[in-house]
C-alpha cells in the first residue's frame, strides 16, 4: 500500500494530549502503523550514567498512531485527507480538500 504520510511531511495531531499541535514527521514505523512527530508526544526516559557523566532524565518523542495525525494542506494550511492520482505517468499524492498536488 502506498504511504499517505511520509518522512518530512508537516502534520497536525487529531487526538490525544497534544491535540491540535503541528510538527514535522521525523520517522515512520510502517510495521507498527505509527509515526514520530517532532515536538509532539514528548516523554522522559531515564538514562544510566556512564563514564563521561552523561545520564539522567532525557526527553524524547514517542510514536503516535498514524490514524491520529492528518497532513497539512499546502494551499489552505488546514488538515486534509490524502488521495492518489496518476499525473504524467507518475503516481502522486493529492490533498482531498483543495486537489493540490503534495509531491511531484
Amino acid at each position: 500500500m502506498a504511504a499517505r504520510i511520509k518522512k518530512g511531511d508537516t502534520v497536525v495531531l487529531l487526538a490525544g494530549k497534544d491535540k491540535g499541535k503541528r510538527g514535522q514527521v521525523t520517522e515512520v514505523l510502517t510495521k507498527l502503523d505509527k509515526v514520530v512527530v517532532e515536538g509532539v508526544n514528548s516523554v522522559i526516559t531515564h538514562k544510566k550514567q556512564n563514564k563521561d557523566g552523561a545520564g539522567g532524565r532525557v526527553p524524547k518523542n514517542a510514536p503516535v498512531h498514524i490514524s491520529n495525525v492528518a497532513l497539512i494542506d499546502p494551499k489552505n494550511d488546514v488538515a486534509t485527507r490524502v488521495g492518489f492520482m496518476v499525473k504524467d505517468g507518475k503516481k502522486v499524492r493529492i490533498a482531498k480538500n483543495s486537489g493540490e498536488v503534495i509531491d511531484g
